[in-house]
């Protein structure tokens, strides 16, 4: 199987290619040519398979260029020995009515990144000793708040690689900005900037792209890639999960064989849910993919009407990880929404580029249409949703989780359909311990291990052993720069 870019599709690059340099050399981003297809005794089988088999399976469809063994050892690294705290890296929970959470946040950083980040390095070496001659590879990572821990953690001390994150400096949670802030490792750098996440992300799209730096690096032996969703090799991980949830249905006999559910996604920069609707092109079945929004509702928007305005105030909220205006894998859906007409692609990113604008037309609307469904819940229902899930049904979720929850409900409200549906649950609770105690109606101490302890004690649960021992750990990166002094920053750290 060869990629192709989703601005140029005469360029056709190996799946090693794809993932050792994250990016397309003209800014778009790597796409299968033709994604593989299942069917529903593909599928069935699955049951019997624990989740590195699965992997296995998922992923030997995309990376063709990978040996059996390449795979076999990398889903082993990623998935088992005790890197994910439960025995299964993907539970799912019964919240009954026809409701299941799909937990994806049990892994070293407990939020859903881990779920790809564990597995991407070993993918990227691999990769890299076949696609780009040994070069050394310099990783660079905008997040909003997972990313960048996950990514750290996932790549530090690999050999032949750097990587440097950039995140919005008083935009992430206090835990979030600790466990990078702590992160060890010799290849690692941290930088808080000015700024929200989309300037991050805008400018480490430009540094990708940019001439002068890419020659500098170049007289240092190095390359730039990515470890954000825009990389191939960070979203295929995720198509995983969506036929693994199903397969644990089935097995459970929640639903029947070819029985259609929906999934409730909370989403920020999109390559969660567009994972769920590779899986549901390539034969999962899925009747909707619900796009869950918080305040910061530009998808929400761009679901009803058809118009991505980015043209629109910011906002920090308790749920940081989707505060996101400009959603980068929307890219990857306008390709596929269009017939794969990457002109037309390329005149969408230059509008919003330019102008902060596009819209589509009424066909790629009503292909929209076909299998999305987006709604928004503000501040407030966010906050009643954490309180209302611990006291009707005991299940302590997040501030992103909550968010999926109140989407969910007024879909339902507005629907009526009584489809089984996955919320998909992205952080642990104890990563966001004083927007949950505020929530819960519980006093929010000053100190964030307090508030941790405040909530084990108000819940009767316990914080995962990775957010606490952070606690004595000593903050290495505390510098905070302009998003314009990025470039130099990273030709220095090269």
């Amino acid at each position: 199987m060869q990629y192709i870019s989703t601005r140029n599709n005469k360029l056709s690059v190996s799946s090693s290619f794809a993932i050792a340099s994250g990016i397309s050399p003209e800014g778009g981003l790597y796409v299968p040519e033709q994604l593989p297809k299942v069917d529903a005794k593909w599928i069935s089988n699955l049951c019997e398979k624990e989740y590195p088999e699965r992997a296995e399976q998922v992923l030997s469809l995309f990376l063709t260029d990978f040996t059996k063994s390449e795979i076999k050892n990398a889903v082993n690294a990623a998935y088992t020995g005790g890197v994910f705290e439960e025995d299964w890296a993907a539970p799912i929970s019964d919240l009954s009515d026809g409701r299941f959470v799909l937990e994806l946040w049990h892994g070293p950083t407990c939020a859903f990144k881990d779920m790809a980040l564990q597995l991407l390095p070993h993918l990227m070496s691999y990769a890299s000793k076949r696609a780009l001659d040994g070069k050394q590879i310099l990783i660079l990572v905008a997040t909003s708040g997972d990313t960048g821990k996950a990514a750290l953690e996932g790549f530090c001390d690999v050999d032949g690689i750097k990587i440097a994150v950039f995140y919005p400096n008083n935009g992430v949670s206090e835990m979030q900005r600790l466990q990078m802030a702590t992160q060890q490792g010799e290849n690692v750098a941290v930088y808080a900037i000015e700024g929200n996440f989309d300037n991050a992300q805008t400018n480490v799209k430009k540094i990708f792209t940019d001439a002068g730096i890419i020659e500098k690096l170049k007289e240092k032996n190095t390359v730039l890639s990515s470890a954000n969703s825009i990389n191939w090799g960070r979203l295929v991980p995720q198509i995983v999960y969506y036929f693994s949830a199903y397969a644990d249905l089935l097995a459970c006999e929640c639903i029947k064989p070819g029985e259609k559910i929906n999934f409730v996604v909370p989403t920020g920069n999109f390559g969660n849910i567009l994972a769920g609707y590779y899986a549901k092109k390539m034969g999962l079945p899925v009747n909707k993919l619900i796009c869950a929004s918080n305040d910061n509702n530009v998808l929400t928007e761009f679901m009803n009407d058809g118009v991505y305005n980015a043209k629109r105030e910011f906002f920090t909220t308790i749920s940081p990880s989707m505060d996101i205006v400009i959603s980068s894998n929307l890219e990857r859906l306008l390709f596929e929404l269009c017939g794969r007409d990457c002109e037309k692609v390329s005149g969408f990113m230059k509008s919003l580029s330019d102008e902060r604008v596009y819209k589509i037309d009424a066909e790629m609307k009503a292909a929209l249409d076909a299998d999305f469904w987006g709604g928004y819940v503000d501040e407030k229902t966010c906050k009643e949703m954490i309180k209302k899930s611990l006291s009707d049904i005991g299940y302590l979720c997040d501030t992103h989780t909550a968010v999926a929850l109140g989407v969910y409900e007024n879909y339902k409200s507005e629907t009526g359909d009584q489809t089984a549906t996955v919320i998909v649950s992205t952080a642990s609770p104890f990563k966001f311990s004083g927007s949950v105690l505020d929530a819960i109606g519980v006093e929010v101490p000053a100190e964030e291990f307090d508030a941790v302890k405040a909530l084990e004690e108000a819940t009767g649960l316990e914080a995962p052993e990775s957010l606490a021992n952070i606690k004595n750990k000593k903050v290495r990166f505390d510098k905070v720069i302009d998003p314009a002094d990025m470039p130099a920053e990273i030709v220095a750290f090269a």
